[in-house]
C-alpha cells in the first residue's frame, strides 16, 4: 500500500472532475436504462451485447471475449445472456474449436430487436449527452475516456 504521506492531494479540479465523472457514472447507466427498458424490455447493458454480436463475422463470440468488450466479468455476462436467451435473443452454442468454452450467437429476433432499440438507444444517448456537450470538444473527450479506460 502506498505511503499516503507521499500521496500528493488532488487539486481543486481534479476533486472536482473525480466527482462529477463519479456522478456520470452512476446516473448514466440508470437514465439511460430506464428509456431503453420503458420501449423494449432490455437493459443498455443487453443492447450491447447485441451490438456487439451484429458487429462480429457470424454473428457469435465467445463468451470469455464479449464478457471482456463490456466490461462484465464471465459470471456477470452469463447472466445477460441468460436474460437474452429467455428472450429468443441470443442462444448459446458449444465452441467447435474448443469443447470447453461457449459462444453468444445472435439470433434473427436478437437482429430484430437490435434495428427497434437504436432509435431508442441513439435518441437517449442524444439527450442525456451530446445536447450537453454542444461547446466541448468531443473527439478530445473521447480520446481522454479512452486514456482512462482503454479499449
Amino acid at each position: 500500500m502506498a505511503d499516503v504521506k507521499k500521496i500528493k492531494p488532488l487539486t481543486p479540479d481534479e476533486e472536482a472532475f473525480l466527482r462529477a465523472l463519479g456522478r456520470v457514472m452512476t446516473i448514466l447507466p440508470r437514465v439511460a436504462d430506464a428509456d431503453m427498458l420503458e420501449k423494449h424490455c432490455i437493459s443498455v447493458v443487453e443492447y450491447t451485447v447485441l451490438v456487439h454480436l451484429s458487429e462480429v463475422p457470424h454473428n457469435q463470440m465467445r463468451m470469455s471475449d464479449l464478457a471482456n468488450m463490456c466490461g462484465l466479468s464471465l459470471s456477470g455476462m452469463t447472466r445477460v445472456v441468460n436474460r437474452l436467451e429467455s428472450q429468443s435473443l441470443v442462444l448459446r452454442e458449444k465452441s467447435p474449436d474448443d469443447g470447453r468454452a461457449w459462444l453468444a450467437v445472435l439470433t434473427s429476433a436478437g437482429r430484430t430487436q437490435l434495428k427497434q432499440a437504436w432509435p431508442t438507444n441513439l435518441a437517449s444517448a442524444r439527450r442525456h449527452i451530446f445536447s450537453r456537450l454542444d461547446d466541448c470538444d468531443v473527439a478530445a473527450a473521447a480520446k481522454v475516456l479512452e486514456r482512462i479506460a482503454p479499449c
